[in-house]
């Protein structure tokens, strides 16, 4: 009976929590806003014990400078977000609800120049404004009782804390939710391109970014076990989206958002 009620109560909770991403798709969003923040900086607040910060002056005044950029051109709200460069060789950087952005010194090899960094931080912003993190957390907490999901959120260093890491964005799941993944991550690309091209920056260096990326990370998963699509599948996904993307940079150019970062 319990069983029953539980399972009536699941199904009337999801079909309340229908929302629709930027690019119209439809999303399971079961948690409240507030607690996938709570979630987010927790995460963080894990991964900033765990990994060193770089302590290069250069390296974080080139980094802050790109995100502020992209971060002014688009509406995120008033609460500024903190950004954090990791000492860390991964090609890798992320975003987390409750405003943090993390980049690893890894990812410069390929975000050489502020424009290819652009298109890193925008995808990672995207994932946030998208709310995929709340999506995919949503979506576990359909499959599985979803308590001991927000319990783990205390505590990173679990299995299921780890699994609450991959679903807010920090690292790859590869199971039952994968498919979702990679769709998350083409929207991001999208709309991260979207977001580059609004602040000024040169959205054709999107397209150099995973070229340079594929050269880097030969030998690693291919597209079908990962939550990432292939670097050619992004650099198609990219070219489609590129018109109105230079269109977007036109305009900000005309209204004087010309970043000048450098590494």
């Amino acid at each position: 009976m319990l069983k029953k009620i539980f399972l009536s109560c699941l199904v009337t909770c999801i079909i309340a929590s229908c929302a629709t991403s930027p690019t119209g798709r439809r999303q399971l969003m079961i948690l409240p806003a507030a607690q996938v923040d709570s979630m987010g900086i927790e995460a963080f607040s894990s991964i900033k014990k765990e990994t060193p910060l770089s302590k290069n002056k250069t390296t974080n005044t080139f980094v802050s400078c790109v995100a502020n950029a992209v971060l002014n051109a688009i509406d995120t709200g008033d609460e500024p977000w903190e950004i954090v460069v990791f000492e860390d060789e991964a090609l890798n950087a992320f975003a987390l609800p409750g405003r943090k952005i993390g980049v690893y010194t890894g990812i410069l090899k390929a975000a050489n120049n502020q424009d290819r960094l652009a298109a890193v931080i925008g995808h990672e912003i995207a994932h946030v404004t998208a709310q995929h993190g709340n999506e995919r957390v949503s979506q576990q907490f359909a499959v599985q009782q979803g308590l001991t999901l927000i319990q783990a959120a205390s505590r990173p260093e679990s299995q299921t804390g780890q699994l609450l890491l991959g679903l807010l964005g920090v690292g790859a799941q590869v199971g039952i939710l994968l498919p979702y993944g990679r769709i998350q991550e083409s929207e991001a690309d999208i709309v991260g391109l979207e977001y580059m091209a609004k602040a000024g920056f040169n959205p054709n260096e999107s397209i150099g970014l995973w070229q340079e990326m594929d050269k880097l990370s030969k030998g690693k998963q291919p597209e079908f076990l990962s939550t990432h699509p292939s670097h050619d599948t992004r650099i198609q996904n990219l070219s489609e989206h590129m018109v109105k993307a230079l269109a977007l940079q036109a305009g900000a150019r005309a209204a004087g958002k010309r970043p000048n970062c450098r590494l």
